[in-house]
């Protein structure tokens, strides 16, 4: 592929972002990204830290508002749109700060994340299949649970419905490796299920088990967009594009 952004696939992709420029205070982020998330599988988006990923997703949901550009979401421009509003229309975030209510139980955070209405039974039993800590732990409140715990809570909130496109923000980021494992075949099996899924992720051992796509992101564009089994086969690309060779051991 091109170091040009480009998309390694076709068809109409669930999310379209055009040439946006977000701003955080003085401070230019954002400087004309350009991506495209096709529907059904994980793209993913790497790259070295502040370069403007986290960024990226928060410009999507409505965090931070893009200043030039636009954002499309399964058709719809999105780029103005109240984040209340995102979330309504079938998009789940979870951020690298988890974004859970500590005070809360376990229960009252997923019924707060359910914004259909009540809990789908047989969903929530996959739920707990996925993550069993969080049964165990139902009636606690959510500020008790151990940090890999409450990363498996702030994932099962975006996964208590079916959304149309998830946005994960690092979600193996300081994780023992059992607790890694555990995320990575909730996320596979979510994935086996036809979701699309945008996420930021630095252990590149699990965005290659994970990724069909990926985009790499440098000084607050998107540098290089391609397979991820393309990027994942190539050390020498790895280190022009990122600095250094992320190939798994």
């Amino acid at each position: 592929m091109s170091d040009l952004a480009q998309t390694g696939t076709t068809g109409d992709p669930i999310l379209r972002i055009e040439g946006i420029y977000t701003n955080i205070a003085q401070y230019h982020i954002l400087q004309g990204v350009d991506l495209h998330v096709p529907r059904g599988g994980v793209t993913m988006l790497l790259g070295r830290n502040g370069v403007g990923k986290t960024t990226t997703l928060r410009s999507v949901i409505g965090h931070w508002r893009a200043h030039r550009g636009r954002i499309l979401f399964d058709g719809d421009d999105i780029t103005r749109i109240p984040t209340a509003n995102i979330a309504r229309a079938g998009l789940g975030f979870v951020p690298e700060d988890m974004g859970i209510f500590a005070d809360l139980t376990v229960e009252e955070n997923m019924v707060l994340a359910a914004v259909s209405g009540p809990i789908d039974p047989a969903r929530l039993d996959w739920i707990f299949q996925a993550f069993p800590p969080l049964k165990t732990f139902w009636t606690s409140e959510a500020g008790n649970l151990s940090g890999g715990q409450k990363q498996m809570l702030s994932i099962a909130r975006a996964m208590i419905e079916e959304r149309k496109l998830y946005l994960i923000d690092e979600p193996t980021k300081g994780l023992a490796p059992a607790i890694i494992s555990t995320m990575a075949r909730a996320l596979k099996d979510l994935k086996d299920q036809g979701a699309s899924i945008l996420m930021v992720e630095q252990n590149f051992a699990v965005a290659k088990a994970l990724g069909d796509t990926a985009n790499v992101m440098d000084d607050g564009r998107v540098i290089w967009s391609g397979e991820m089994a393309e990027l994942a086969g190539d050390p020498t690309l790895q280190e022009r594009l990122m600095g250094l060779s992320m190939e798994a051991k």
